[in-house]
């Protein structure tokens, strides 16, 4: 999702032959090597940052053949990657391997690397001043301090809870969870902890408050939804998943990989599943039993307010991912005409799934056609943009469900959450595939009429 290629290049119907394109530039083993080791750590960083295999796979190749190695295979797994240089019929070919055993989300990284690898491409940088650039990028600091990180996501939490009809106090409590939920990974984080844990604690520490807010509403003479709060929650853990990612790479035919980023996709909602409904228990137990839950609608009354949430969502989620600045822009406009997306074709045409897979492709859409004009990697755009779309209301309603022994209704929402983020990731496939048919194909034509 960094620069789009043709999938042609990196997928086969058929049992690969043994390349028949032009020689490579050198031979030697040292001189490759250096190339190689290139490519393995920017597609370390690509992969790490939740690119698609068949973009990463692409980029490499892509970086591979700008530096005299056009004959290279390339195989990725989620936590490796394998490259292997052809050297002719004489000369066995040079394998090597890197282990990606980290996942960050830092766009400015991502977007300095497909700098590195645009101007590879274009001549205008030697292998040597690649590497240079590329070691001051992987170890230059964070381009925001942590606490601004930590209040971004504080403002998409309060975003989510506006968007999903909360008043300015739940906006609030939204906003004071999920500090303390970030600070609080933060410290697990370090502790070596597991994630499915941290995700344990997240989901306990999302769902608390709105027990303790729907506790004393009645002394402080208030009305609230307690799920609005528990929802807004939600959506920030789901946020930092990649069910997109492992949906991207199952439609584009990178299986292994899709299976191992679904796995993981699973065990950490899961952790998310075990906290809530400890906190539900716990507040059960108490004495505090939530209210049943409605289903959201999207009013198209309530329309305009919702799309400006949307967009503060998509932006703060970007900036918490530590986004360029001018890329956060395009973030919260992605956001927003997502959701307007959303919104119009779920009341005019009814029905959330289709809705979502049709938002979901105007954000892939955009994303395409931006990148290459703007420099602004895809991936910023389509994942911030479809980021207050997540099901993070159905989770919830379908853990409540669970928690009451209503097993039908709960699997029932489980089910139409995991249906909503497979629409998701399809919708934005296949806008990225029509920003790509878009900028190859219609595009030099309306150049060309223009120019005439």
């Amino acid at each position: 999702m960094v620069r789009q290629k043709d999938p042609s290049t990196v997928q086969f119907a058929a049992p690969a032959q043994y390349p028949t394109g032009p020689a490579p530039a050198f031979t030697g083993e040292a001189a490759i090597a250096e190339v190689l080791d290139l490519a393995l750590r920017v597609g370390e960083v690509l992969l790490s940052s939740g690119a698609a295999t068949a973009d990463v796979t692409a980029d490499i190749l892509t970086l591979t053949s700008a530096y005299g190695l056009p004959r290279c295979e390339v195989d990725i797994t989620y936590t490796a990657i394998t490259i292997s240089a052809h050297r002719g019929l004489s000369s066995p070919p040079v394998n090597t391997m890197r282990v990606v055993n980290y996942r960050s989300l830092d766009y400015t990284r991502l977007a300095d690397v497909d700098r590195v690898i645009c101007d590879a491409e274009a001549g205008a940088l030697s292998a040597r001043e690649a590497h240079q650039a590329l070691d001051k990028i992987t170890t230059a600091p964070h381009p925001y301090p942590r606490w601004v990180s930590t209040l971004a996501w504080a403002g998409m939490a309060a975003s989510i809870a506006v968007l999903v009809g909360g008043e300015w106090l739940v906006a609030l409590v939204a906003l004071l969870s999920a500090v303390v939920i970030d600070r609080t990974r933060r410290v697990l984080n370090r502790t070596g902890l597991p994630g499915f844990f941290q995700q344990v604690v997240g989901g306990f520490i999302a769902t608390l408050p709105a027990a303790l807010l729907y506790a004393v509403q009645d002394p402080l003479h208030l009305t609230v939804r307690p799920s609005q709060v528990a929802a807004a929650g939600v959506i920030v853990l789901l946020s930092g998943l990649s069910l997109v990612g492992s949906m991207q790479d199952a439609i584009t035919g990178a299986m292994v990989t899709a299976a191992a980023r679904f796995t993981e996709v699973l065990m950490l909602t899961a952790g998310i599943i075990v906290g809530v409904g400890l906190a539900l228990k716990f507040a059960s137990g108490v004495g505090v039993d939530l209210p049943p839950l409605l289903a959201s609608t999207t009013s198209l009354s309530r329309l305009p307010v919702q799309v400006l949430g949307a967009a503060a969502a998509a932006g703060f989620f970007a900036l918490a991912c530590y986004a360029e600045r001018r890329a956060l822009a395009f973030a919260a406009a992605a956001g927003a005409v997502g959701f307007l997306a959303f919104g119009l074709l779920s009341n005019l045409a009814g029905g959330t799934l289709m809705a979502s897979g049709a938002a979901a492709a105007f954000v892939g859409f955009a994303g395409g056609v931006l990148s290459r004009r703007y420099r602004v990697p895809p991936l910023v755009i389509a994942v911030s943009g479809i980021t207050p779309l997540l099901p993070g209301l159905a989770v919830y309603r379908g853990l409540y469900a669970m928690t009451n022994d209503d097993a039908v209704m709960g699997l029932s929402e489980m089910s139409a959450a995991l249906a909503t983020g497979a629409a998701l990731a399809a919708g934005v496939v296949f806008g990225e595939w029509l920003a790509k048919r878009f900028r190859t194909t219609l595009a030099p034509r309306l150049r060309t009429r223009s120019a005439a």
